[in-house]
């Protein structure tokens, strides 16, 4: 089994800056992509960024220039740097993962999600 445990969100005022990161554990051979996804209230989830094995990220247009993805492959750590927060970015951020098992079949996995509120 594998689990992504989530860890960084909380109430930030606009204009502030919160980093979000998760780690990924278990049974894992090797880690495709990974990426954060956010779902406010009434809202459908959505992607937030992206970053493949080799480095190559994509953002969403309503946080590029704000928001920056990387990762530690030796971690197994995907980290999200997001500055000059707004209201509009309150949601729940979800950690999702691609991970090859040993057999290479692929699977993909979600965190549990961590509260970002970003209001004065």
């Amino acid at each position: 089994q594998v689990q992504l445990v989530e860890s960084g969100g909380g109430l930030v005022q606009p204009g502030g800056s919160l980093r979000l990161s998760c780690a990924a554990s278990g049974s894992i051979f090797n880690i495709n992509s990974m990426g954060w996804y956010r779902q406010a209230p009434g809202k459908q989830r959505e992607l937030v960024a992206t970053i493949a094995s080799g480095g190559t990220t994509n953002y969403a247009d309503s946080v590029k220039g704000r928001f920056t993805i990387s990762r530690d492959n030796a971690k197994n750590t995907v980290y999200l740097q997001m500055n000059s927060l707004k209201p509009e970015d309150t949601a729940v951020y979800y950690c999702n993962a691609e991970i090859y098992s040993s057999s290479w079949r692929l699977f993909n996995y979600w965190g549990q999600g961590t509260q970002v509120t970003v209001s004065s």
